[in-house]
């Protein structure tokens, strides 16, 4: 029996629940059905932008505690040692030029593949991180020719943080396509690990090979990456806008392993129609402020920024990037050792954050998690600040050990829950108009934050030692009360009722139990826009408006009946 042939309804099902294509009822696949090996290859190869990512990110700490590296690119002696170190500003500036480079790149990276489309813009911006990647090997003893060299590698990661997520969702078949955008993050933990691992087998070299060779391996990854995209077709939705109707069918037709004139693909084909109407509905062209002046599109963008924010703020990277530093100054014997087990931590327990977020929903893993983080650094810092001596961390190692198990927790508490669940968030909110400038607009937020952690981290230790991690703690508690109070529970629900929820302002602590309106269609900002006279379409729009459109169309928000569960 073909594949295919068992996507059948069990039953029939209300029109709001099947509205969206990612929830038409379906039979069940197994698992071989559902990872085909097609599927597999491009999980593997597409998610390869997040384990450059993860590679670049892990391999920076161990760079800053090596003997050659210190030698060549240190600008002072430590006074109790008498070795090259690193001041604050050039250790800042090197780790944190790279996330000026990721801000630069996420911004630019839609409106670059809106013209040359996913696939190729795939390969270029790995193209531009094989170059930065060049800058800082052939570098011998210039210290910003390594800084400027992460800020051009910079621009690809950010590029493809955009473009990875995106060319996933737009080209998985829709009942995979959830697990393959978490391979993403999946595949930012391996790269972290994966150069942990690399760093504790070159630290011991006195040579400049000790930092060049792992560098040198982060051109492995892009080139695996570039040429194997060559290989994938281009996302069916970019195909279809550009008039490449019969190339987005066939695209489909092999994602699905059906037959060009399937069902299945007639489906998704008259998905992405609609899609398309409903969008260049008023003209096609719709002006980057409706972002904030959508129905309730100011507040779900400042949201999406907002999380996006305090996932940088809940002080992960604090561990990743500083790592070795940190557990140095603690006393350990083997500071890479300490990363690798956090590596390790970090990668191995997103595997059941896949599972936290399916079973228990989006809301209660991002409040338990942000908790739970909370408490975590609290005791680390705590521990840090008025247990360890500083002066003489040998001394009291029990505790540096204690710290490293509180930090090990923290790790584990982030990777299953603000680690993935933000990003799943993120992409969920916005209608489909306004996805790509909204999600641009929430991952530069991310990089921002990303970048002044890295570069003042070294400042504020310096001057307020452990005691840094109750501004992480904070920040971990605040994130905790923003989705308790702002985020609409999304688990199980379609994209058509997730943005009914906002517009119709469902409340969030009460949105889990929220009913959507039997048998009529959901108001949503799409079809909202469609309607003669609806908010955010003049006249002179209006006129342009396709007549079938309108007659298909439906009221505003205003006129629909409030449901149980709803509010205006």
């Amino acid at each position: 029996m073909a594949i295919m042939d068992r996507f059948r309804g069990s039953s029939p099902t209300p029109a709001s629940s099947t509205a969206d294509p990612e929830k038409r009822p379906h039979a069940q696949l197994s698992t071989a059905d559902r990872f085909r090996p097609r599927i597999i290859l491009m999980a593997v190869l597409v998610s390869m932008g997040g384990f450059i990512f993860g590679y670049d990110t892990g391999q920076i700490s161990g760079f800053l505690e090596m003997d050659d590296f210190l030698r060549r690119f240190g600008d002072q002696t430590d006074p109790e040692t008498g070795k090259p170190a690193f001041s604050n500003s050039r250790s800042g500036t090197i780790v944190s030029l790279l996330s000026i480079g990721t801000l630069i790149g996420a911004l630019i990276a839609a409106p670059v593949a809106d013209k040359f489309g996913r696939k190729y813009s795939i390969c270029f911006w790995n193209i531009i991180f094989c170059v930065g990647v060049i800058v800082q090997v052939c570098t011998t003893d210039t210290w910003y020719q390594i800084a400027i060299g992460r800020w051009v590698a910079g621009l690809g990661v950010g590029a493809l943080s955009v473009l990875t997520p995106m060319y996933q969702s737009e080209t998985a078949p829709r009942y995979v396509r959830g697990a393959l955008v978490s391979c993403y993050q999946l595949f930012i933990t391996l790269g972290i690990f994966t150069a942990y691992c690399i760093n504790f087998g070159t630290a011991e070299n006195q040579s400049r090979r000790a930092w060049r060779l792992p560098m040198a391996l982060g051109f492995i990854w892009p080139v695996i990456m570039g040429l194997g995209m060559l290989t994938l077709r281009e996302s069916p939705r970019w195909a279809y806008r550009k008039g490449k109707i019969d190339e987005a069918r066939k695209t489909i037709a092999l994602s699905y392993s059906v037959p060009e004139d399937h069902p299945e693909v007639e489906r998704e084909i008259k998905e992405i129609k609609s899609k398309l109407d409903a969008e260049r509905a008023g003209g096609g062209q719709h002006p980057w402020y409706e972002i904030f002046t959508g129905p309730r599109m100011a507040y779900r963008t400042i949201l999406g920024i907002s999380l996006q924010a305090l996932q940088q703020l809940t002080g992960a990277n604090f561990y990743f990037y500083y790592g070795t530093t940190i557990f140095e100054s603690v006393g350990l014997p083997n500071a890479y050792v300490t990363s690798i087990i956090l590596g390790a931590v970090n990668f191995g327990t997103t595997f059941p954050g896949l599972y936290i977020v399916e079973k228990f929903g989006r809301r209660p893993a991002l409040i338990t998690g942000g908790l739970w983080m909370f408490m975590c650094f609290m005791v680390f810092a705590s521990l840090g600040h008025f247990a360890l001596d500083q002066d003489n961390p040998q001394s009291s190692s029990s505790i540096g050990y204690a710290m490293i198990v509180f930090a090990c927790l923290f790790i584990a508490g982030f990777a299953m829950t603000w680690g993935p669940i933000v990003w799943a968030v993120v992409g969920e909110i916005y209608p489909s108009r306004y996805r790509a400038k909204c999600m641009a607009l929430a991952t530069a937020s991310n990089w921002v934050w990303n970048f002044l952690i890295s570069f003042f981290t070294p400042y504020i230790t310096g001057a307020i030692d452990y005691r840094y991690g109750y501004i992480f703690a904070a920040c971990c508690l605040t994130g905790a009360a923003v989705v308790y109070f702002f985020v609409c529970e999304s688990h199980g629900r379609t994209l058509e009722e997730i943005d009914t929820m906002y517009i119709l302002h469902v409340n969030p602590i009460k949105s889990k139990h929220w009913e959507p309106p039997e048998g009529d269609e959901l108001p949503n900002l799409d079809n909202t826009y469609l309607a003669p006279g609806a908010r955010g379409i003049n006249k002179k729009q209006e006129a342009r408006a396709p007549e079938q459109l309108r007659q298909e169309s439906i009221a505003t928000p205003g006129d629909i009946p409030e449901s149980s569960g709803a509010r205006r």
